[in-house]
C-alpha cells in the first residue's frame, strides 16, 4: 500500500488517530540521536535519557483537548531532561514545536499571548544553560516563531475552507430552489394550457349539443353540421391534451407535437363559428416573425377570449383583430354581448399572465360605446424585424 493511501486512511479515521500518528513520528525523530553511532568523547545514550525523551512525547496525544497544559508539560519534561541527564542533544525541539503550533491554532488570544511569553523565557533559559550561543538562540526563536505562524495559517485555511463549503451549500440550495421554481412555473403553464383547451372545447361542445335537438326538428342539415362540429372539436381537444400530457411523461423521448401558431387561428375561428356566432377575423400591418412561444401565446389568448364569449357573453357577433404595428402586436377581441359582469375569472387572469410573460399588457372592459366586452392585449415586438410575411389585410 502506498504512503499516500495510508495517510488518507489515518486522516479519515479521526483527530485522535492523527494525534497518535504525530506522536509516533515525533518519537521516531527523537530516537535518531540514540541509535546513530556517537564519537567516544560524547555522552553515552542511556535508557534513562531515552525514557525522558518519551516522557516529553506522550503529552502530544492530548494536544487538541488541552493545548496549553500539553505545552507546559512538554516544556517541563524538556527541562527535566536538560537538568537531570547528560544524554544526546536534539537537532530540533520537536515536541515543543508541535505543542506551540497547537496552542497557536486552537487557543484564545489571551492564552496565546501568555504562552508566547512563557515559551520565549523557556527558550532563553534553555539556550543560556546549554550553550549560551547567540546563533542557537536566534535559530530557536526563529523555529518557534515559524511554528506559531503555521498555526495561525492553519486557522485561516480552515476558515477559508468553511467559507468555500458554505458557499457551495448556498449555491446548491439556490440551484435547488431555482429548479423547484422552474418546475412550478412549468406546472402552472401546463395548467393554463389544459384549462384553455378544456374550457374552449367543452364550451363549444355544450353550445352545439344544446342547439342540436332544436336543429333536428327544424333544420336537419344544421343538426348534422352541429354534430360534425362537436366531433371535430372533441378530436382537436384530444390532440392538444395528448400534446400537453406528453410533457408530463417520464419518457422524455416521446414524440411531441408543436405548439399552436398564428396560422392556425383561422381554423380556430371556423370551429367557433360553427357554434352559431358570426365571427370576423382580420389581420392588419406587415406580419413579422414573433417566435414560436409568442405565437402560441397569441393563439391561447384568442382561444380564451372566444371561449369567454361562447360561455358568458350571449353575443351574436365577435370581431378578432390582429394589428402588427412597428413596435407591438395588438390583439383585440370584441363582442356585442351582455358586457362585463364584474370580477375576473381564471380565463381573464390567464390572459393577463400570458401577456405579462412576454412583457405585454392586457386590458379588459366594455366594448365601443359601452356595449359588449373587449379584450385588448399588447405584446411588444422585441425580435429583429425581417421581410414581412404576406398576411396583410386578411379577412374571414
Amino acid at each position: 500500500m502506498r504512503i499516500q493511501e495510508i495517510g488518507t486512511r489515518v486522516l479519515g479515521s479521526g483527530p485522535r488517530a492523527v494525534d497518535l500518528l504525530i506522536a509516533l513520528l515525533v518519537q521516531a525523530a527523537m530516537t535518531m540521536p540514540f541509535v546513530v553511532p556517537r564519537a567516544p568523547e560524547l555522552p553515552h545514550a542511556t535508557w534513562t535519557a531515552y525514557g525522558l525523551t518519551t516522557l516529553t512525547v506522550l503529552p502530544l496525544v492530548a494536544r487538541r483537548r488541552a493545548p496549553v497544559a500539553v505545552l507546559i508539560a512538554v516544556l517541563a519534561a524538556g527541562g527535566l531532561y536538560t537538568f537531570t541527564v547528560d544524554g544526546p542533544g536534539q537537532p530540533l525541539p520537536y515536541t515543543g514545536l508541535v505543542a506551540f503550533y497547537t496552542v497557536a491554532e486552537l487557543s484564545s488570544p489571551p492564552k496565546r499571548t501568555g504562552i508566547v511569553v512563557l515559551t520565549t523565557l523557556a527558550v532563553l533559559c534553555s539556550v543560556g544553560i546549554d550553550s549560551n550561543d547567540i546563533r542557537e538562540l536566534l535559530f530557536s526563536l526563529f523555529v518557534f516563531a515559524a511554528a506559531y505562524a503555521f498555526g495561525r495559517l492553519a486557522v485561516t485555511r480552515k476558515a477559508y475552507l468553511r467559507a468555500v463549503e458554505d458557499r457551495a451549500r448556498q449555491l446548491e440550495l439556490t440551484h435547488r430552489i431555482e429548479a423547484e421554481q422552474a418546475a412550478a412555473r412549468e406546472r402552472a403553464r401546463i395548467a393554463r394550457e389544459m384549462h384553455d383547451i378544456l374550457s374552449h372545447a367543452v364550451s363549444l361542445m355544450i353550445v352545439q349539443a344544446e342547439a342540436g335537438p332544436v336543429a333536428v326538428r327544424t333544420a336537419p342539415e344544421r343538426a348534422e353540421a352541429a354534430f360534425d362540429a362537436i366531433s371535430e372539436t372533441g378530436r382537436d381537444a384530444m390532440v392538444q391534451l395528448r400534446r400537453m400530457l406528453g410533457v408530463l411523461r417520464e419518457n422524455e423521448s416521446a414524440p411531441r407535437e408543436p405548439q399552436p401558431v398564428l396560422d392556425e387561428l383561422p381554423g380556430l375561428v371556423e370551429r367557433v363559428r360553427g357554434s352559431g356566432l358570426e365571427i370576423s377575423y382580420e389581420v392588419t400591418g406587415p406580419a413579422r416573425p414573433l417566435g414560436l412561444a409568442v405565437e402560441a401565446t397569441v393563439y391561447r389568448i384568442v382561444q380564451e377570449a372566444l371561449t369567454n364569449v361562447v360561455r358568458h357573453a350571449a353575443a351574436d357577433t365577435v370581431c378578432v383583430h390582429l394589428d402588427h404595428g412597428t413596435r407591438a402586436l395588438i390583439i383585440t377581441v370584441t363582442d356585442d354581448g351582455c358586457g362585463f359582469a364584474g370580477g375576473a375569472g381564471m380565463g381573464l387572469i390567464g390572459i393577463g399572465e400570458r401577456a405579462a410573460a412576454h412583457g405585454g399588457t392586457a386590458d379588459t372592459g366594455p366594448g365601443p360605446g359601452g356595449r359588449g366586452f373587449r379584450v385588448r392585449v399588447t405584446i411588444p415586438q422585441t425580435r429583429t424585424q425581417t421581410e414581412p410575411r404576406t398576411r396583410t389585410g386578411v379577412k374571414s
